[in-house]
């Protein structure tokens, strides 16, 4: 059943719609307003999630003196916001972190514990959200896209909601199939953006053909408005002295290049497949995706009656800039920048269309962000690559000599490295011996900061370092027997620049958790270490529904 199906369509007014609602994405500064409150055992008409993809919370306040008046700040100067907010697992990627937020459960119960992984039997890449008997609609399904929720194993408030309330609608929007889908549940509906034809595109999973609103939105081709726009700083040259200028070695020079300003579709005669997949690593890539979160809002009139909705919405584009260019990028500060400003304005629409008293929004980010090494090299730190090919060949070579010739380690999974166990029961070996010996090899590889196996993370040991989040990374039926983990400022990494996530450090745990909603959460910073797990929980409890099954987190201590 989805969510589109609960209540019928609306159409938008015309296809010109789409380009309006793109104009609109910025609002003109102005401080908010606080709305009369309402009874707080009243349950919002919407719940708007909001995701920003590879967002550390130093940069949020790192940049805070530059915030719009009503991005960002309304949360910080009008809502609740947690300045000690964590992931509690270590492998710490997209796919893990957007499965934990709605859901509680840490991926070794959700089993969602990377991006892709190997099946631990035919060593074949298992993508979190493939699922083969499912396409997108009216666009291309390459081999392991993501087009369902199938191998997610637990449920989501969404799930919860939809379950008890069959009315409300449950909506995942991103540019990610990934960030879409796995906040949405399997009882929502999600649409993901769709990088060779700039459309957004749900999959069969959740319905046969799009709806009106949506066919009307991609008519409208909104991607092509950003055709030869230039992403241009928006402050003074002076105002981003405390970022790393453009054009440094270590950062991209693919896409749309690593110097601003820089013309999205510069050298293309037309808009096509390669504009579209650039338009993901510059700000137009969460302008266009709010602009489609709106047309979502109207389409299926989200929070127009008492039914509670969720709009969960995941930005992808701060991702692509902070891999290409390091947080630390004048590139990932200026983008920082553009997006509270977009956030500003779909608040302002969101005030205008739902109303201030009548919604909930919530912002967290599904993981941190690494200093590129060479920058933190720079600074004198510790830091570098480990190259995670010849670190896999030098293992089977140091593996054969002590236990035969033999491809003894298969490849990387997730966060560790799965083995041929065949082969290690044609040797007449123990699968511990064998595991064993390679910990110990790979302590070894500088760069390498401890390697835990399988009967460490099964145990009970809390005081081994980063043990406690790896074993909340690792689930015993999908992932590898031996989970590793660098050191802190290195990464796992083949290529010559850019930088990365994934580990249990700081840099990478540390993320936003920001509320607002005057009637509902109050307002005010909260010290306390709490974790993003415990987002499921507080929004069960604000909607009067239990928290989802699996859920391993505890309501957040709400200011009131």
């Amino acid at each position: 059943m989805t969510a589109s199906s609960s209540r019928r369509h609306w159409l938008i007014a015309s296809v010109a719609g789409a380009a309006a609602l793109l104009a609109g994405c910025v609002g003109l500064p102005q401080q908010g307003t606080s709305p009369a409150p309402r009874a707080s055992s009243t349950p919002p008409k919407l719940i708007v999630f909001l995701v920003v993809d590879g967002l550390p919370m130093r940069q949020v306040l790192g940049y805070r003196d530059q915030l719009a008046p009503d991005g960002f700040n309304r949360f910080l100067q009008r809502g609740a916001w947690f300045s000690d907010a964590h992931y509690g697992h270590g492998h710490t990627v997209t796919a893990a972190g957007h499965a934990v937020m709605l859901s509680g459960a840490y991926p070794q119960r959700s089993g969602i514990i990377s991006n892709e992984w190997r099946d631990r039997e035919t060593f074949e890449t298992v993508y979190n959200t493939q699922d083969p008997a499912h396409q997108y609609i009216g666009n291309k399904t390459a081999p392991l896209s993501g087009t369902s929720p199938r191998n997610f194993r637990v449920e989501t408030v969404g799930d919860v909601l939809r379950g008890v309330q069959p009315e409300s609608k449950v909506i995942g929007i991103s540019g990610k199939d990934r960030g879409a889908i796995l906040p949405a549940g399997h009882k929502g509906t999600a649409y993901m953006y769709m990088g060779e034809s700039g459309q957004f595109a749900s999959s069969t999973y959740y319905m046969q053909q799009h709806p009106a609103w949506v066919n009307a939105f991609n008519a409208a081709k909104p991607a092509d408005a950003f055709f030869k726009k230039s992403w241009t700083p928006l402050l003074p040259e002076a105002a981003y002295a405390r970022s790393v200028p453009d054009g440094q070695p270590w950062q991209s020079t693919g896409g749309n290049g690593n110097k601003l300003p820089a013309i999205v579709g510069d050298k293309m005669d037309k808009p096509g497949p390669l504009f579209y997949g650039n338009l993901l690593p510059s700000p137009f890539g969460d302008e266009l995706t709010l602009a489609f979160a709106r047309a979502a809002v109207e389409g299926e009139q989200l929070g127009a009656d008492d039914k509670t909705d969720i709009l969960s919405v995941s930005l992808s584009s701060h991702d692509y800039v902070n891999h290409a260019f390091g947080p630390e990028s004048r590139l990932s500060h200026d983008h920082f920048l553009h997006l509270d400003r977009y956030l500003q304005g779909f608040f302002q629409y969101l005030d205008a269309k739902i109303g201030p008293g009548n919604y909930v929004a919530l912002l967290t980010a599904d993981h941190g962000f690494a200093d590129t090494p060479e920058y933190a090299a720079s600074r004198g730190l510790d830091a570098s690559r480990i190259n995670p090919s010849l670190t896999l060949a030098w293992l089977n070579t140091e593996l054969g000599k002590r236990f035969g010739e033999g491809r003894w380690a298969r490849g990387y999974s997730g966060a560790g490295i799965l083995f041929d166990e065949k082969l290690i029961r044609s040797k007449g070996l123990k699968s511990a011996e064998v595991y064993a010996a390679a910990k110990q090899l790979l302590l070894t590889v500088d760069g390498i900061a401890d390697v835990f196996t399988p009967e460490q993370l099964l145990g009970s040991d809390t005081k081994t370092p980063y043990l406690e989040a790896m074993r909340k990374s690792w689930h015993p039926e999908v992932a590898a027997p031996l989970q590793v983990v660098v050191k802190a400022n290195w990464l796992y990494s083949s290529r010559g620049g850019g930088s990365s996530h994934g580990t249990p450090y700081r840099y990478d745990t540390h993320v936003p958790i920001l509320a607002w909603g005057p009637a509902w959460v109050g307002q005010g910073e909260v010290k306390q270490a709490v974790e993003v797990a415990d987002i499921a929980p507080t929004l069960a409890t604000l909607l009067k529904l239990r928290a989802p099954a699996q859920s391993q987190g505890k309501p957040l201590p709400l200011p009131r």
